[in-house]
This record gives C-alpha cells, structure tokens and sequence, in this order.
C-alpha cells in the first residue's frame, strides 16, 4: 500500500503476520506493541510506521483475535490526529504521530471488514456485527442478521451506507435496513 497522509505526516502500514514479541528474526521493530495478552497469536499483525520528511518518528503494532483482516482503504481511517483501524476482530485507534493507543474495541465476534466515519462517531462492517462506535470507542450498537454479512457475489453490494439508512447483505441475499440508531427499517 502506499504511504498515507495525515497533515505532514507519512504514515506505512503494512501486514508483518511473522513477528514475534521475543524473536531476533523479526522484520521490523516497533516502539509500541498492542497485541492479544491472552497467549494466542494474532490473527492479523500490521506493523505502522510514522514519518516526517522521511525520518521515522514512531511505530507500532496492533494485532488481535478472530478472522483474517487484509489492509485496505474501507479498512481504515486517517484522521487529522488519529488512525482507526479494523485488525481482525477489532478496531483501535491510534494517535498521530505518537501511534499511542486511545482505544480498542471488539467490534465484531469474527471479523471487522470495514470502517465509515458516520458525524463524529464510526460504523463498521463485520463479518457477523453491523456496529456503531462512538469517537471514544464504545459501543452504542450492533445488529446481527441471520447469516454472516458477505455475499458470495462479488457483484453484490453487501454493504452500503447512504443518507438516509446502512443497507447490509448476508450470505442468502437477505438484505438488512438499520436506521443509524441501529433500528431495524421494514
């Protein structure tokens, strides 16, 4: 992926699924590591690195449980102090430049796939969860369906955030309507 912007600030981020708190073979080394304590290996790891006209300022990796998440645009957001982030099952947030950790929240049981500014606080995709996250992390809502949220068509939108409402597919085509207080449209 190239290098993102965040004012004057370049920032890397990159998968580094082999890295190892106590190894000598590690790639890269980081400043700050957030990373599962629960003694199971993340299920994605992504190394971030901060710049300035082309010094490394800091660097961090985050890692955590659940399906594989892969790094993407609708993956994150880079906002003027801060990067939001999905990592597998969950979404962290970083600050810029310090990549400092403010949150972290579980967002989905499986996967978080995508992430959407919604006013000052953050939808997010996941595989089994439709959340919405406040700009401090917490939880205001989630709503399930009845199969997880893809679509075995890569055609199909599976989900969609338009002015009015969030509009998610799940696997059988069933398509859900949530309001953005999380309330289910007929």
């Amino acid at each position: 992926m190239t290098p993102l912007i965040a004012g004057e600030f370049q920032i890397d981020i990159f998968s580094d699924p082999d890295f190892r708190r106590d190894s000598t073979a590690n790639v890269h080394d980081y400043n700050a590591i957030y990373v599962n304590e629960n003694g199971y290996r993340s299920t994605s790891a992504f190394g971030i690195k901060v710049y300035k006209e082309g010094s490394l300022l800091n660097s961090a990796l985050i890692g955590a449980s659940g399906g594989g998440t892969a790094i993407h645009a609708t993956g994150m957001i880079i906002e003027p102090d801060r990067l939001v982030i999905c990592c597998s099952d969950s979404v962290f947030c970083l600050g810029i430049p310090t990549l400092l950790l403010q949150w972290k929240t579980k967002a989905d049981f499986a996967t978080c796939f995508e992430i959407f500014k919604y006013q000052s606080d953050y939808i997010v995709h996941g595989e089994i969860e439709i959340s919405r996250l406040g700009a401090n992390g917490d939880l205001i809502w989630q709503q399930s369906g009845a199969d997880i949220f893809v679509t075995l068509d890569s055609n199909e939108e599976e989900f969609v955030i338009t002015n009015d409402y969030i509009l998610a597919t799940d696997w059988d085509n069933r398509k859900y309507k949530f309001d953005f207080d999380g309330n289910v449209i007929l």
